[in-house]
């Protein structure tokens, strides 16, 4: 029987730490992958998606700005490729259409609408808006959700970790700093993780927020444009 054993090998790098965690620690720690994974996949996602929602707004106003008449920017405007703008602008037209068959087609004025007619419009663009606000918006709350519960996974795998040290201290019976630093180390990594997991997702989610509130601000002034404009022509 040798008279001296081996000391076991201690961790040295926190991949080291990952790889020798307990079952409890390692499964927190897929989760928390998993829901990283899934903010990182969503703010590339919702990044993208408001670039394209920029480009779209550029050309749209670009387009109505060189119609001098509201029939003229109408059908160049449902030329284009099919965008959040030129729907609330088709929703738009379409219902006054509706209230008032073949006044676009005029050169004047062709009838006011009734107050409760303004009314009615002024729904339609509000409902077509909330209804764009509400598909830019999509999934952002995600984010949020990662945001609140990475931290919290983060915490009850640091529970889990000090429950696993003080147990290993128990059974070995020794308290000394060698055998309690590799357990509390390897609990601390999952509130690292966590962290690393929630910090970017909260961040994107402040960020997309604000972007949703500008996006539903933008279609909202066309509205009030749109209604202007057929003022102006004497429509309404």
């Amino acid at each position: 029987m040798p008279l001296f054993q081996a000391a076991p090998q201690l961790p040295a790098t926190p991949w080291e730490l990952v790889n020798a965690s307990s079952p409890e620690t390692l499964v927190v720690l897929v989760i928390i992958a998993v829901a990283s994974l899934a903010s990182w996949f969503l703010i590339g996602l919702k990044g993208w998606q408001f670039r394209r929602l920029r480009q779209q707004s550029a050309r749209f106003l670009a387009e109505l700005g060189r119609s001098p008449r509201l029939a003229e920017a109408y059908r160049s405007i449902m030329k284009l490729p099919p965008s959040p703008f030129n729907r609330l602008f088709r929703e738009g037209v379409s219902f006054y259409s509706q209230l008032q068959p073949g006044a676009l087609k005029d050169d004047g004025g062709h009838g006011a609408l009734s107050p409760s007619q303004l009314e009615a419009l002024k729904l339609v663009l509000g409902k077509e808006i909330a209804a764009q606000r509400d598909g830019a918006g999509a999934y952002v709350t995600w984010l949020a959700t990662i945001g609140a519960v990475g931290p919290l996974l983060g915490l009850l795998g640091t529970v889990l970790g000090v429950m696993d040290a003080f147990l290993g201290i128990a059974r070995g019976g020794s308290g000394n700093l060698s055998v309690v630093a590799p357990g509390v180390a390897e609990a601390l990594i999952t509130t690292v993780a966590g962290l690393a997991a929630a910090i970017p997702a909260l961040v994107g989610y402040n960020y997309f927020s604000n972007q949703v509130g500008q996006f539903e601000a933008e279609l909202e002034g066309f509205g009030n444009t749109l209604i202007g404009w057929m003022a102006r022509e004497g429509l309404l």
